[in-house]
């Protein structure tokens, strides 16, 4: 009996295995998202659209990774270390032809998913210090930004055009301590390069009177567009930051949802029809008032590299004509 049950047994295991075996696997996908400095828009809407797809798809996970921000996600899209991430539109452009800053490397693997925001530079001091235009800081103490960051490299760019790249005390530092260095008489200005409002700006004008610096008018005079004509003109409008009644007059860059050239176009289809449905742009904006600029209609706005196939797919579904970017 005893041999009869050992049998039975052996039987019931083999079917297991065998049922185990037969059963098809459920493959899940892992995938990582560069944001950017804490304290930065970026990590908002990295850490957003990371977590609403995955709650979207039982088989993706997306994990948001904190970075330097564009730069750096241009060159770990590039290399495969991430499968999505945020880069400034100008970044992209650059990087795509070898341009960009002291670094000679093709950054050429990277495709642009869809337009998120539009990205104004904001050069913040103290009003009491009356500084009015970016050629008073020459030898003042100025952040500009993390290194490697999109925001650094727009600062260098604009200061290089503008003779001050040299002639500023420059510190490389995240938005929120440039802000707290700031407060605390450790900085004379402070750059930030986000969509409007930002929370380091808002918890610098918290502490002190500050002032934001029209780099419009100093781009114009320094020939800044004609070099880079990725930046566009735009305004801050009154009342965005306290104390501030006037609008301030900036540029900006796009900032776009970017991804590898290796990640599957089924991936990229899932998780930009997941983002763009009335739902998820209604879980961005929560997440981010910023998100407010994201819509199906602007879904290309102001691209310059290629376009995903996946999106690509999308967004011609939706009826967008997508470029032809060689």
């Amino acid at each position: 009996m005893l041999r009869d049950l050992n049998k039975n047994l052996v039987i019931v295991a083999a079917l297991v295995m065998a049922l185990a075996c037969s059963a098809p696997a459920f493959a899940k996908s892992y995938l990582a998202y560069g944001g950017g400095p804490v304290g930065g828009t970026f990590n908002y809407f990295a850490n957003a659209m990371a977590s609403y797809i995955t709650n979207t798809y039982a088989d993706i996970e997306v994990s948001s990774e904190g970075s330097g921000g564009s730069t750096a996600n241009l060159k770990r899209l590039d290399k495969g270390e991430v499968d999505f991430g945020i880069v400034y539109s100008g970044d992209a452009f650059l990087g795509r032809f070898g341009r960009l800053p002291q670094d000679a490397n093709k950054y050429d693997k990277v495709r642009a998913i869809a337009f998120l925001y539009g990205a104004p530079a904001h050069l913040v001091v103290k009003k009491k210090d009356g500084i009015t235009t970016a050629s008073q800081l020459a030898g003042k103490r100025v952040a500009v930004g993390n290194a490697g960051s999109g925001a650094a490299a727009a600062a260098e760019r604009f200061f290089t055009q503008m003779g001050l790249w040299d002639k500023i005390q420059r510190q490389n530092m995240g938005y929120s301590a440039a802000a707290a260095a700031f407060n605390d008489g450790k900085l004379d200005a402070f750059w930030v390069f986000v969509g409007y409002p930002n929370s380091s700006v808002i918890e610098a004008a918290a502490r002190d009177e500050i002032a934001l610096i029209d780099v419009h008018a100093d781009a114009e005079k320094c020939g800044f567009y004609k070099e880079y004509p990725f930046y566009a003109p735009m305004e801050i409008p009154a009342g965005t930051y306290s104390g501030q009644d006037k609008p301030v007059k900036s540029f900006q860059d796009a900032a776009y949802w970017c991804t590898n050239a290796g990640v599957a176009d089924d991936m990229v289809y899932k998780a930009v029809k997941a983002i763009y449905t009335p739902e998820g742009l209604k879980h961005m904006v929560a997440s981010k008032k910023t998100a407010e600029s994201m819509s199906i209609a602007d879904g290309l706005k102001g691209v310059s590299i290629p376009v995903a196939s996946g999106a690509a797919k999308f967004w011609k579904e939706n009826n967008l004509t997508v470029p032809d970017i060689k």
